[in-house]
């Protein structure tokens, strides 16, 4: 177990979203201290927060507050039965804009500036494209993220898409009136509303934006905080292609992508649940940890040498843009 190098502390707490009664646990941990910045871990689909807590704890120990949560109907934010949890992706990423603007607020109320910093992985980097206004933070940390459409899928998932989502994904659903995954030995639970979503924007080619239209492409436009990507060669879910396009979504945001390749870093595997791991501390967070103190200290972000920008090779500058500067990717 790696040593901090400030000792944390962890503390839990309720938010309710505003304009519903859904009920969000979060969990908070923090340096002793007033920290450098916050930090938001969004989960991936299906995973609990707790999965997080390892990372979490390392960026406390330097010098970051971190706030990780649960998805209404999901984890620790589940009140009731799963079937009878009502809930759909877009409602999550209501729940992101409710975590960030409470942060936000708190601080705001305590006299403290500092940066508000998100860091998505998987869906916990798409729903935030998603939300309206945009997420008050000041970037986004995008890993093993991008776009589910099916075609677009890694290999190893491309060869199960279609049984899982005409086959047992619309069965199992049916049947029990929501995805009871763990018990199936997939994916984490999920309530019925989101898988039923999931589904329709992964048979999409433009995923989410397809399906909810002109609206979801402004919302993703609206964005101007940077977004970096790290994206994993050995990723068993998200191609560089998916990510491409996730990434260039974000049409008006300064964005980067780098690419991380188990070699390198010198670990057998990464896959796309791997980066969370914590005998990844040493291999790989260090680079997370280069992109967030950049953002601290307010510079901007440029992946290391050979490595290539994020939508579809165009010559992206991972500056800050002022908002009202047109700037188009692709």
């Amino acid at each position: 177990m790696t040593t901090p190098l400030q000792p944390v502390g962890w503390t839990s707490t309720q938010l309710t979203v505003p304009g519903s009664n859904a009920r969000l646990a979060l969990r908070h941990c923090s340096p002793q201290g007033q920290a450098q910045a916050r930090v938001v871990l969004a989960a991936a689909i299906g995973v609990p927060q707790t999965f997080y807590s390892a990372f979490a704890e390392w960026l406390a120990a330097h010098g970051y507050a971190v706030t990780t949560f649960d998805y209404r109907g999901h984890g620790a934010s589940l009140h009731g039965p799963l079937r009878q949890a009502r809930a759909d992706l877009l409602d999550w990423a209501q729940d992101c804009l409710a975590v960030a603007q409470q942060l936000r607020a708190q601080d705001a109320a305590g006299g403290v500036q500092r940066p508000l910093l998100w860091i998505g992985h998987s869906v916990g980097a798409q729903l935030p494209g998603l939300c309206q206004p945009a997420l008050p933070v000041d970037g986004m940390l995008a890993i093993a993220c991008g776009s589910g459409y099916w075609r677009d899928n890694a290999p190893p998932t491309k060869r199960k898409a279609l049984l899982w989502w005409w086959l047992v994904q619309p069965v199992v659903t049916t049947l029990c009136g929501c995805l009871p995954g763990k018990r199936l030995g997939l994916i984490g639970d999920l309530p019925a509303g989101v898988v039923w979503q999931w589904r329709r924007w992964c048979m999409h080619p433009d995923y989410s934006l397809g399906v909810e239209g002109e609206a979801a492409r402004q919302r993703f436009a609206a964005v101007r905080y940077p977004v970096h990507a790290l994206s994993m060669t050995d990723d068993e879910m998200m191609s560089l292609r998916s990510t491409q396009s996730l990434v260039g979504w974000y049409s008006q945001a300064p964005q980067q992508l780098e690419r991380l390749s188990p070699g390198e870093a010198g670990v057998a595997r990464i896959g796309h649940f791997g980066f969370f791991r914590r005998e990844m501390a040493n291999a790989l967070w260090p680079r997370a940890l280069a992109v967030l103190q950049a953002w601290t200290q307010g510079q901007s972000v440029l992946a290391p040498e050979g490595q290539m920008p994020a939508a579809n090779s165009a010559t992206v500058a991972a500056k800050r843009l002022p908002p009202d500067l047109d700037r188009r990717v692709g």
